[in-house]
């Protein structure tokens, strides 16, 4: 495929896909945006090389879809249309031969129906989420982590590598919302980890600041210590783009998984239930980064 020459559609410009989307245009890529917020769609096709059409508008003329949206719910309603409304999705006007690539934080068995159903309609399908935040989105330092045919993910590399610049091939369809999820996992505990171990230093009498630099300089260092606590938590901005909502999103998605592999994780029960409520006792659209102010609460 030469991405040069074809016509992509992006749908979804929120805090990630603005960024993501915006390199596209940069990198000269022929780009037709959408989104939810006709406004903003308009916006970003007046500020930068792209065009705006209407989701009804969405054709047979892209040769790629790139969605980046909340959740797999959207991008089913998005692909496949409304049930009750008798709408048709963006699927039945692609033609056949075209390619769709869901950037979103998907449940990974969702996925993999998505992409029988968009098969049997001759519509190629990967999962690339991402990782890195708003600040490597517009960076292009994005990690990209891709599941589905491993021949379609060479052929779109060079289109990836206009978002990030960690790419990963992991495996068949879903394998890449899959892991996704995990690492989310991993982040999720980590940073539970470090906001209780800082709040017990505090009472301890040592400085939070004190004790995150001692953190970083030995065994005990994570993203989180070393990336999120001096900028967005102890700064009190709590701004790094990336919601709480989505945190315990993600968090029930990697419990989904090791519940339907039949595999006992009580680490991972006690982590989704404890993002979950902290997802349901603070307003909504909170920073993930604030689960530090859930668990000082809670002292």
């Amino acid at each position: 495929m030469d991405v040069k020459q074809s016509t992509v559609g992006f749908i979804g410009l929120g805090k990630m896909g603005w960024p993501v989307a915006r390199n596209l245009s940069s990198s000269g890529i022929r780009l037709i945006v959408n989104d939810a917020d006709m406004d903003v769609a308009k916006k970003f096709a007046d500020t930068y090389s792209a065009r705006f059409v209407s989701f009804e508008g969405l054709d047979e003329e892209l040769d790629v879809v790139i969605l980046m949206l909340p959740n797999g719910d959207i991008v089913n309603s998005v692909l496949f249309g409304g049930e009750e409304s008798g709408a048709k999705g963006l699927a039945h006007r692609l033609g056949k031969g075209s390619l769709v690539i869901d950037m979103s934080s998907s449940e990974p068995n969702g996925t993999r129906e998505r992409g029988q159903a968009l098969a049997d309609l001759g519509i190629a399908f990967i999962d690339a989420p991402v990782s890195g935040g708003v600040k490597k989105a517009e960076s292009r330092e994005l990690a990209i982590m891709v599941g589905g045919d491993e021949q379609i993910y060479e052929d779109i590399s060079p289109l990836l590598a206009m978002m990030g610049n960690k790419l990963f091939y992991v495996g068949p369809l879903g394998a890449g919302h899959a892991i996704k999820a995990l690492n989310n996992y991993v982040s999720a505990a980590g940073l539970v980890a470090a906001s209780d171990a800082v709040q017990i230093a505090r009472n301890f009498g040592i400085e939070p600041a004190k004790a995150i630099d001692v953190l970083n300089a030995s065994s005990g260092r994570n993203n989180s210590t070393e990336v999120k606590f001096q900028q967005f938590i102890l700064s009190q901005a709590f701004n790094s783009g990336f919601s709480l909502d989505l945190m315990a999103k993600d968090l029930g998605i990697a419990l989904s998984m090791a519940e339907g592999l039949h595999r006992n994780s009580p680490v991972l029960e006690a982590c989704a239930e404890l993002w979950n409520q902290a997802k349901h006792s603070m307003p909504k659209g909170r920073d993930h980064t604030e689960i530090f102010r859930f668990l000082s609460g809670r002292e």
